[in-house]
């Protein structure tokens, strides 16, 4: 009875332990996600003034023409996956993880992996890596995010691939984050070759761009789609902060309730054994 009580006390030193360490990393994961947030919603006024410039161009000129809006000629895909560099964050990997396996499932892929989780499983799945670069999500900044787009853009140009998707972990709420996938190149949203039938007898605002609208256009294509990654990376970061939040919260709640339980253990265990000894102690008095 003493060594299983015994027992029984150093479990509840060794989950109080743990609790403390659940709770920590709970508080520091809310603080850090206010900040995320807020770098989030900060970096998405830039993009949206990127994205009516584009959208001026394209139907401010009747002859435009640009590289960017039209499908490459290569069947190959190319799928950026942000993931995190850590666990600890209930299902926030495994579910973004899954959900790329779906996207290219049935293509000729290759993935430009960010997140050290990300690189890890395309990598164990043998799936070609476009580039293992960008592997610490924590490190990137939007220098980086110029540095990807520009890597992008170039191997498009080139004929590399014919579609380039986005895989991210979209912020929903505190106790939702939802992985989502979207097309960033071709920019189908700005082909405007077969909309002049359509939109015949409409003015179009003709504004003189040096040294002409497609190569302005093309130049502002890799800060634009630079945008798009750094409003993605920060929304992923903050859903996993998030998803760690939740999760360590639930772990520090499971560890009071084992905590409680261990205690109403040890204290059964402890006043059986006093119970025990007081019976041993009047039965020999009496013999």
């Amino acid at each position: 009875m003493a060594a299983n009580m015994k027992a029984v006390k150093l479990r509840i030193r060794s989950v109080q332990s743990t609790m403390q360490i659940t709770k920590a990393m709970q508080l520091v994961a809310a603080s850090k996600l206010r900040k995320a947030k807020e770098k989030a919603d900060s970096s998405k006024p830039y993009l949206n003034i990127l994205q009516s410039t584009l959208i001026d161009i394209a139907e401010g000129n009747t002859d435009f023409q640009s590289c960017f809006t039209k499908i490459g000629k290569s069947d190959k895909w190319l799928f950026i996956v942000v993931a995190g560099d850590r666990g600890l964050a209930g299902g926030y990997n495994s579910n973004l993880l899954k959900f790329a396996e779906e996207e290219i499932k049935g293509k000729d892929v290759s993935v430009l992996p960010i997140g050290k989780k990300s690189v890890e499983y395309f990598k164990r799945k043998n799936v070609p890596i476009f580039t293992d670069e960008y592997a610490e999500v924590a490190k990137i900044n939007i220098s980086d995010c110029f540095g990807i787009s520009k890597l992008i853009c170039d191997a498009y140009r080139a004929g590399e691939f014919g579609h380039v998707f986005l895989c991210y972990t979209n912020f929903v709420s505190m106790l939702s984050q939802v992985p989502e996938s979207c097309s960033i190149l071709p920019l189908s949203d700005f082909d405007v070759t077969d909309s002049d039938s359509e939109e015949e007898g409409k003015s179009r605002n003709l504004i003189l761009y040096e040294p002409d609208s497609e190569a302005v256009f093309n130049f502002i294509v890799p800060e634009y789609l630079a945008g798009i990654l750094y409003t993605s990376i920060n929304i992923s970061v903050a859903s996993e902060l998030a998803a760690r939040r939740t999760a360590m919260e639930a772990a520090t709640d499971n560890a009071g309730e084992m905590i409680e339980t261990l205690s109403l253990y040890y204290n059964r265990a402890r006043q059986a054994s006093i119970t025990q000894e007081i019976t041993e102690i009047v039965a020999g008095a009496e013999a």
